[in-house]
């Protein structure tokens, strides 16, 4: 009597046949395959463009093709973790699609092969979309690693199979151990060298990233050129003690934008080109626009995907050649009336009215935020920034090229998805002590928070306590009228639950409307509510 082939029986679940693992280490070939492909991409693209990586390309197009209703419920309920969901999702669908590959690969090979191409493929045809030919080489490289991983497996799979002179009876070892045990055991050592490869190339390219992104920021350390045209101190009476801080930390400034990867740009190799319609087309480097005259200017920017009593608003103090002087130096053309700029970031493109950087406001092309250099997540090396304007229509990051030119010829990228065209900042205002649902101390019982009206500055505000009247705010120093303004409201009423409602008024006697409306088209309209109780 014999003993049973092991080799007839690798995993959990009974095979198709001599030397075919079980369910579960097919599956897994499958799996780790499409991790070889995708760690292999990685550092390829860590090499050639970092957005060309595949997963990030496909998400990237996933983005692009998304409806705007999908994009506006995406921020709004994960905020800036829209993106790593997004692409932990391409990931999880990466597996369950290369887990199928791999059930199939030992009975249909050339399906489950041809699978495994496609993914490169895909994501060749989407790096090339959104970039040039060369973005397509991470992607044709991982689809062919992928396969030549999974042709090992099942390769390694078939050796490991009894002949025929075998496949009835299993010489055993003066150890015990089965001829069909080593083979299985040569086929677990293949998947986890296979899974290796996987993790040390998708290593590879975050290293290499890194090392780059150390790099760019070493060369950025020489700091920038003093302003031609300084700030001046902010005002002490602007800022509230306790309250909100008034100038934004820079790690704490929020960011949308459709970067699935920040772009990490050599400032040596960049270079800003001013055209279109224009009596004399200029192409500037970072050290030309860095050797002109320079204005420092506090300004708040909002996003307009910010909700009523969001958090996409926050201040700094900018540095940046002022628009004044690029339309100085380019002459522009009669006609004219769109600024359309265009970003690093994956063709992201915006159009900002001519009126709006030529009639006197602080508008600029910034290099600087709070006295240092932009960081990367900040539009390094310049971007535009265009005070009382939401940000998609104004603030272009990763700046590569600005055109003046008309709206009837250019649409921008958000204008194509139905968003506004014109995108100036409204009426708002936020309570931010007490914090909703939280309780005011009876030492400092005072509520207080921030309003803003960017270019038309704020005048006053009103907080509404339960259904009682509308009470004036104490009003912080005003700073200027690109900036919020603080405000505070000491609360005299009883102990128990409250609610506290907050309405501004703009320098142009607008008071912001109680009707709510959605952020899309044109930005979040009402009044900020929140609950509390005193003690």
């Amino acid at each position: 009597m014999t003993a049973p082939s092991v080799l007839a029986r690798t995993g959990p679940d009974a095979p198709g046949g001599p030397g075919v693992p079980g369910k579960a280490l097919r599956a897994a070939s499958g799996v780790v395959a499409a991790g070889v492909a995708v760690g292999v991409g990685h550092l390829v693209a860590s090499f050639v463009n970092p957005t060309a990586s595949p997963v990030i390309a496909v998400g990237s197009a996933l983005i692009d093709a998304a409806p705007t209703p999908a994009k506006t419920f995406a921020v709004r309920l994960l905020g800036n973790y829209d993106k790593p969901v997004l692409i932990g999702a391409v990931g999880v669908a990466l597996l369950v699609f290369a887990a199928v590959l791999g059930l199939v690969a030992w009975s249909h090979r050339r399906v489950a092969l041809v699978g495994i191409a496609l993914l490169g493929v895909v994501g060749a045809g989407t790096a090339v979309y959104r970039g040039d030919l060369l973005d397509a080489v991470p992607s044709l490289v991982a689809g062919a690693a992928g396969v030549a991983a999974l042709l090992l497996l099942v390769a390694r799979s078939a050796r490991s199979a009894p002949t025929s002179a075998t496949a009835s009876t299993t010489a055993t070892t003066t150890t015990g151990t089965t001829t069909g045990t080593g083979g299985r055991r040569g086929f677990l050592a293949a998947l986890g060298l296979t899974a290796l490869v996987a993790a040390l190339a998708g290593g590879g390219g975050v290293v290499v990233g890194r090392v780059r992104s150390a790099g760019a920021l070493a060369r950025r350390g020489t700091g920038l050129p003093a302003p031609t045209s300084p700030a001046p101190p902010l005002p002490a009476g602007a800022q509230i003690p306790g309250m909100t801080p008034f100038t934004t930390p820079v790690d704490s400034f929020y960011r949308v934008d459709i970067s699935l990867v920040t772009p990490q740009i050599d400032a040596s190799s960049w270079s800003l080109t001013i055209d279109g319609m224009v009596d004399s087309p200029l192409t500037l480097t970072y050290d030309e626009l860095l050797a002109m005259p320079l204005i420092e200017r506090d300004i708040t920017l909002t996003c307009v995907s910010n909700e009523v009593g969001g958090s996409y608003v926050s201040s700094g103090r900018w540095l940046g050649v002022p628009f004044s002087a690029i339309l100085e130096k380019v002459g522009v053309q009669a006609g004219a009336d769109q600024v359309y700029s265009y970003s690093l970031d994956s063709g992201y493109t915006a159009s900002t009215p001519l009126q709006a950087v030529s009639d006197g406001r602080d508008a600029m092309i910034a290099v600087g935020l709070d006295g240092q250099p932009l960081a990367d997540a900040r539009g390094y090396p310049a971007r535009m920034i265009v005070p009382g304007l939401f940000g998609f229509v104004a603030n272009t990051k990763w700046l590569e090229r600005i055109e003046f030119t008309t709206y009837a010829k250019r649409t921008a990228y958000w204008t194509e998805r139905k968003w506004a065209t014109d995108g100036p900042i409204l009426t708002q205002s936020r309570i931010d002590l007490p914090k909703s649902l939280s309780t005011i101390p009876k030492d400092k019982p005072v509520i207080a928070g921030v309003a803003w009206a960017q270019h038309r500055g704020i005048t006053k505000v009103e907080v509404k306590i339960d259904d009682g009247p509308w009470q004036e705010a104490d009003l912080a120093v005003d700073a200027g009228l690109d900036l919020w303004r603080q405000w505070s409201l000491p609360f005299t009423g009883d102990a128990g639950l409250h609610s506290a409602t907050v309405r501004a008024t703009d320098a142009t006697g607008e008071t912001q409307p109680e009707a709510r409306t959605k952020v899309f088209p044109d930005g979040a309209r009402g009044w900020h509510q929140i609950q509390f109780t005193s003690e």
